[in-house]
């Protein structure tokens, strides 16, 4: 099969295809015959200097989801030809992932799905939209009631999270530090030019999805209706911790602070993402999309930030 192998650090300009077996079936694992996937700005990070790392076993496959079907269900309850989507737990890191035809993949984080979406579409969803959910859902317990400030939002997780709370019903600012991107906020229903400073422009919010991170998280909080929660899940700002942070004094009575960490899908969790999908006639948007044959052009763009939403690569 062809698959992307990486040895050592690999610009874009410098992955390839190669020719390597299919994995053979075992135990506790399925043979997911890959349809496509979604790319990550945490295969980019693989690729430029976390492969050097003791923990990455070498060679890997990058790619930490995929779309497909079963193609050997081994000893697990799946059937070949069953629609599914993997994600997480260690794809593309600990063990080979989707940058490839087949991947061999744990059962535990391999998930089927009822849906008419094309694979296109399709691989735009599993680690974009469950962490949009659990973000929205789980840690901001979001309702149609809400005002949603989305900070950070022209990436694919904002994206995702728009079209998630409009599906809903509630109410979405989303901001963006360029002038030139809010007409890609169109979906919202305003658009805010962010400057890095939000106290005293925006109001009324009573849910925050913060994807910016530490660099703005501060000024977040102070935006907030009293009983207002925050939630961090991204770290578009390039800092990743806050030092010198506060609990007491820089979290304001009666706001809250959490945060969704990406790493635990669920089957019922995908089951309730793709109801919510087909209920609300959502099609997941995506920003580019690459046969398998140039996806050294699909980690290009992925590197150069210039993409506005998901990369994704469909098998030519």
């Amino acid at each position: 099969m062809k698959a992307v192998v990486l040895t050592g650090i690999t610009p874009a300009e410098e992955v390839q295809l190669c020719e390597v077996p299919v994995p053979v079936v075992k135990p506790g694992w399925v043979l997911v015959k890959v349809h496509g996937f979604g790319m990550n700005h945490s295969e980019q990070i693989l690729r430029l200097s976390e492969i050097e790392a003791p923990y990455i076993q070498k060679p890997v496959i990058p790619g930490i989801e995929c779309v497909g079907e079963i193609a050997d269900p081994s000893d697990s309850t799946f059937h070949n030809g069953q629609r599914v989507v993997a994600l997480m737990g260690g794809m593309g890191r600990s063990f080979n992932g989707s940058y490839a035809e087949y991947a061999l993949l744990p059962v535990h984080h391999v998930f089927a799905v009822n849906t008419a979406l094309s694979w296109d579409a399709l691989a735009a969803v599993p680690e974009t939209f469950f962490t949009a959910w659990g973000s929205l859902f789980e840690c901001l317990q979001l309702t149609k009631a809400d005002t949603l400030l989305i900070r950070g939002a022209t990436c694919a997780l904002g994206y995702a999270a728009i079209q998630l709370a409009k599906g809903l019903g509630c109410k979405v600012i989303a901001t963006t530090h360029r002038e030139s991107k809010l007409p890609l906020l169109k979906e919202a229903d305003e658009a805010v030019l962010d400057d890095g400073k939000l106290v005293g422009t925006v109001h009324w919010i009573t849910k925050a999805l913060e994807l910016i991170g530490p660099r703005t998280l501060h000024d977040t909080l102070q935006v907030m209706e009293h009983g207002g929660i925050v939630c961090n899940t991204g770290i578009l700002g390039g800092v990743f911790t806050l030092d010198g942070f506060d609990p007491i004094k820089d979290i304001p009575n009666g706001v809250y602070l959490t945060g969704f960490f990406s790493n635990y899908p669920t089957q019922q969790v995908m089951d309730d993402i793709f109801a919510f999908l087909d209920e609300h006639g959502i099609v997941p948007s995506y920003g580019a999309h690459f046969p398998f044959s140039q996806v050294k052009d699909a980690c290009i763009a992925l590197d150069s930030h210039q993409t506005n939403g998901k990369i994704i690569v469909t098998m030519d």
